[in-house]
């Protein structure tokens, strides 16, 4: 089997999933996110755009419900050992069968929770699953469940979200010499993910962001590419990605002259993403991060340039995404703990001069102070 951790930290994953299911009473639950499937056994695979669901009892046994194509994938890169395949075919309906496995299982009647929240489960194929399971037992909307109990990372993991860093760091390096004027955004965007894959990295969860002049103000990424001139705008953000694990960064840096719009953005920017870093402390809230950042932005008088959330929580991801809950949004009440990875960016965009700014990494949570895991400074970069 191609696992990428010892055997007993899925166990040990296993058993804290089954100490919740406990605690809500549950007899079951039907997993349909990637994510939660790669954390509780390793199973490795973007098969979760069709039907498929693992299914876990309160006794600690799994069965997973796929189609044929994932059938070898799931031996060979997970712990499980029971998989029922359902078949393709005209009208087909998995719920169907997901309800029949489910009564051979002996679950008719019980309390079964499910991760409704997942882009693994479609809201057609929500739809479907509720009509077979309406008559068949009690059910509870779990979404999350699995998500909070991969909030603080084990050792293993740490390191992981280390390596994954490190290829971050690698990207940058890569890009730079060839951020200049006449600098070719797609030979810029091969080299940062070349980088990652020579370093023994994976495909990110969603694309890597570029855009320079005017789409440097975006947040998004989008086809079509442009050579810089000679006083331009990049704004990147990357992650470096290590068996699902990523750890993203981002930079907006400036070819030729600093405007003084862009110093002043990127002054504020760095204060930010410094007071950011001193309430990314234990026993602070995810709320309180983002509150760090807004003061400073109002300071500046940049309210209406800055997003309204500043980061999120990262680790193992699927696409079309990397991001992971909890966000550092305002209210958010979730508790910041030791050894948890987050997402920090400071996002400045302001539509009016057509100038952007960003600063952004990720860190580890200690007991003390965070622990930035990229070796690059804060320091504007200028090409």
């Amino acid at each position: 089997m191609a696992l990428h951790f010892e055997r007993a930290e899925y166990d040990a994953r296993r058993d804290r999933l089954v100490m919740e299911m406990a605690d809500q009473k549950l007899d079951a639950v039907l997993l349909f996110a990637q994510e939660s499937m790669y954390w509780l056994t390793g199973y490795d695979t973007f098969g979760y755009c069709f039907f498929q669901c693992l299914v876990v009892k309160a006794d600690g046994s799994m069965v997973l419900m796929t189609r044929s194509a994932d059938l070898r994938q799931a031996r060979h890169t997970s712990t499980l050992d029971n998989i029922v395949v359902w078949a393709d075919r005209d009208n087909a309906n998995p719920a169907i069968d997901l309800r029949n496995l489910l009564n051979d299982l002996d679950l008719l009647g019980c309390r079964i929770g499910v991760e409704y929240d997942t882009h693994g489960l479609t809201g057609r194929n929500a739809h479907l699953l509720d009509d077979q399971l309406k008559t068949f037992g009690t059910i509870a909307d779990i979404s999350g469940l699995v998500g909070r109990l991969r909030l603080v990372k084990s050792p293993a993991e740490v390191k992981k979200a280390e390596r994954a860093a490190a290829l971050s760091d690698d990207a940058l390096d890569a890009a730079l010499p060839l951020i200049k004027q006449g600098g070719d955004e797609g030979e810029i965007l091969a080299a940062m993910q070349g980088a990652v894959f020579a370093g023994g990295g994976d495909y990110p969860a969603n694309e890597f962001i570029i855009g320079s002049g005017v789409d440097a103000l975006l947040c998004r990424y989008k086809a079509g590419r442009r050579k810089l001139t000679k006083n331009d705008q990049l704004t990147l953000e990357w992650a470096g990605v290590f068996h699902h694990y990523h750890a993203p960064m981002m930079r907006t840096v400036l070819v030729g002259k600093v405007s003084k719009r862009h110093q002043e953005l990127y002054d504020a920017a760095r204060e930010a993403l410094e007071a950011v870093e001193k309430a990314m402390a234990a026993g602070r809230t995810f709320g309180d991060v983002f509150d760090a950042h807004a003061k400073v932005m109002e300071a500046h008088g940049l309210t209406r340039h800055r997003l309204n959330a500043c980061g999120y929580s990262v680790g193992a991801r699927f696409s079309p995404s990397w991001m992971d809950e909890p966000m550092f949004y305002a209210g958010n009440p979730v508790e910041i703990a030791p050894s948890m990875t987050l997402f920090a960016h400071m996002i400045i965009m302001d539509s009016d001069s057509e100038t952007a700014m960003t600063l952004g990494r990720t860190y580890l949570t200690t007991d003390g102070a965070p622990k930035p895991l990229s070796r690059h400074d804060l320091d504007l970069i200028v090409r």
